[in-house]
């Protein structure tokens, strides 16, 4: 049995004009192996089709730009070159002819080529969508496997890198400037906003990238920083930045807040591990804004210094050393904070009438730990609420919810089974890309860009029944 496989050029006056035959496949016994396409007949399939239909599409602008639009007059030949695009389905050289420019107007170049201006860009909107969305996925070198192994083109990593980055700059020059706040009007003007929706949960975190600097492979770590906003019966959106590099962060959360109907009326929690960085982000969002420290980091702490506290214990001096420990995370539970400091206070002035003594081991140690966390305390005091009441009536408390949102956003493609390192910039905009993907964002973002880009699930127009005739 033999199938042969035409693409015919027709113009809207129904005229047929072209036919040509792309390819003719051959199939005897019925087989697993010879159901349907092969992946190899596929792509030389895709990738001829494509030629074809190029090949017609640039003839056919060439010859309407081959005459001047004022005067109606032809342009003459200067040269003829050819311009390299890639799509999905193959890199392609396009003939580009280049002409005088006509005198019978003013004139900023003597040349031009219609092709090249139309063409801007050397990588079709479709293409460079997957070579953006895919490498936030995983990493550049499975990506470029990949594409070489199901689409007709060959790519590298280091092309793949270069248009990725380039597609997460263009995000970035997309963000307005940095506010140190964004409240705006007042409480007679808020009182006007329609009614709110459900309150939106914004829990904010930390973790850490394999640093790289220039050609030093063992720069260390640095941090970034992964936010989720949750609002009931809509998506989560994600946000990420590298503290020591992004210059619009607040920007990029209000951003966030925004593209899910945010406005100032509305009620908001912020649960943060108390950072300073983090502290400063979340300030000056909303007049409705709600500030919590969050209770996981709190107890994380508390059970460190009570694993520490276990061989002091034995000594009598410190033998109520973990009732002191579990006095002082019942007091925070229900907010107090004073009798939390209280209690920090005397277990210090015990520990300093100690400290130097050689017996007691890891005494040191552990006074370092009691310390930092009176100043922990200390630095998020207004940020402590009545956990217990916010606990019985439903309301957040803790930042859980991030650590999932940190190992998806950072973890998976930059830190485990990873062995690359980053620069702060590039986990930053690497950042951006993953973010928008996660999101669902980076197609609708693409479309915006490029408006005859066609939606995922826009379908093909049916055939014509003048060329099923």
């Amino acid at each position: 049995m033999k199938m042969k496989v035409q693409i015919i050029i027709e113009y809207e006056t129904g005229e047929e004009t072209f036919t040509h035959d792309v390819a003719c496949l051959t199939r005897g016994d019925l087989l697993p192996e010879t159901l349907g396409l092969t992946l190899a007949e596929g792509k030389d399939l895709l990738a001829k089709m494509q030629k074809e239909m190029i090949d017609h599409q640039v003839a056919e602008y060439i010859q309407q730009s081959q005459h001047c639009s004022n005067c109606g007059s032809k342009h003459s030949l200067k040269d003829a070159k050819y311009i390299s695009f890639r799509t999905p389905f193959g890199k392609l050289k396009l003939d580009s002819p280049r002409f005088y420019s006509c005198n019978c107007q003013p004139r900023l170049k003597k040349s031009f080529s219609p092709l090249a201006v139309a063409l801007p860009e050397r990588t079709s909107p479709e293409f460079l969508y997957l070579e953006s969305k895919w490498p936030s996925l995983m990493s550049f070198g499975l990506t470029a496997d990949i594409i070489n192994e199901i689409l007709p083109i060959d790519i590298s990593k280091s092309t793949l890198h270069y248009n990725s980055m380039k597609v997460a700059e263009r995000l970035e020059d997309e963000l307005d400037e940095e506010q140190w706040t964004f409240i705006e009007g007042c409480e007679r003007d808020w009182e006007k906003l329609p009614k709110p929706d459900s309150p939106i949960t914004v829990g904010i975190d930390g973790g850490f990238v394999h640093a790289r600097e220039g050609d030093n492979r063992k720069a260390g770590w640095f941090e970034v920083i992964v936010g989720k906003s949750m609002k009931e019966e809509k998506d989560s959106k994600r946000f990420g930045f590298v503290k020591t590099y992004d210059e619009k962060s607040k920007r990029r959360l209000f951003e966030t807040l925004k593209s899910q109907g945010f406005q100032f009326n509305q009620q908001i929690t912020f649960l943060s591990d108390g950072g300073e960085s983090v502290r400063d982000l979340q300030l000056y969002m909303s007049p409705q804004a709600e500030h919590v420290l969050d209770w996981f980091h709190v107890t994380m702490r508390i059970t460190s210094m009570k694993q520490m506290s276990k061989r002091l214990a034995s000594h009598e001096e410190f033998k109520n050393i973990e009732n002191k420990l579990e006095r002082i995370k019942w007091f925070l539970w229900h907010g107090n904070v004073f009798k939390t400091l209280k209690v920090l206070d005397d277990m210090l002035f015990d520990i300093e009438c100690f400290e130097d003594d050689l017996e007691y081991g890891n005494l040191p140690k552990f006074a370092k730990a009691v310390r930092e966390f009176r100043g922990y305390i200390y630095n998020n005091k207004e940020l402590i609420p009545n956990y217990g009441d916010r606990h019985h009536y439903g309301e957040a408390i803790s930042t859980a919810f991030v650590e999932s949102t940190v190992n998806e956003v950072v973890s998976r493609r930059m830190v485990k089974k990873q062995q690359m390192r980053w620069s702060r910039k590039g986990a930053h905009n690497m950042l951006q890309l993953r973010t928008k993907t996660l999101n669902h964002e980076l197609r609708d973002t693409f479309q915006r860009w490029y408006p005859g880009m066609m939606t995922s699930g826009e379908e093909i127009n049916s055939v014509p029944q003048a060329l099923m005739n």
